[in-house]
């Protein structure tokens, strides 16, 4: 016997009494069998309707946990999603200031590169204007000396237009 099993009441049978007459009264019996019966089928269709009814509360409460658990579910796929795709920007984000450190160290050593052949240029023009004025004679006009030699040889070769001519005014 299962758990849910329920057995129909069924009041106790009780044999008709024939009365000690001559008379015998069939109709009376029938009726009385007919009452047990009806009686007996009225008990079994409660039982049968409480059992029904109870399958269909236990149908609608598991129906309701499988609701929420999908409910559960999906906000927890969402979350899942939603931490994925910042993960992947994070990633992305990362990526992106990878390549412009690169590209900015790039930078600073061609800039260094540049800076060090601008400084060794300017030591060259300064040794070969120093050199000239060892050999020079006589003080001319518009010579410039000290500081600002360095400086207008400075600004000359990083404006590009210095020339052989203008270091030798320049310089003396």
């Amino acid at each position: 016997m299962e758990r849910g099993d329920i057995r129909p009441v069924v009041p106790p049978l009780i044999p008709p009494k024939i009365p000690e007459g001559e008379r015998v009264d069939f109709d009376d019996i029938h009726r009385k069998r007919m009452e047990k019966d009806l009686l007996e089928l009225q008990t079994l269709i409660d039982v049968h309707f409480e059992q029904r009814k109870k399958e269909e509360e236990e149908l609608i409460a598991l129906k309701d946990r499988i609701e929420r658990r999908r409910a559960e579910r999906a906000e927890q796929q969402r979350f899942r999603t939603e931490k994925e795709r910042e993960r992947q920007a994070k990633l992305a984000k990362a990526q992106e200031l990878s390549e412009w450190i690169h590209q900015l160290e790039s930078e600073k050593f061609d800039l260094m590169e540049k800076l060090k052949q601008q400084k060794y240029e300017i030591n060259v023009l300064y040794n070969r204007i120093s050199h000239a004025q060892k050999f020079r004679k006589g003080a001319g006009k518009g010579r410039v000396g000290g500081r600002w030699k360095l400086f207008l040889i400075w600004k000359l070769t990083f404006l590009g237009t210095l020339g052989s001519e203008a270091l030798l005014e320049v310089g003396g």
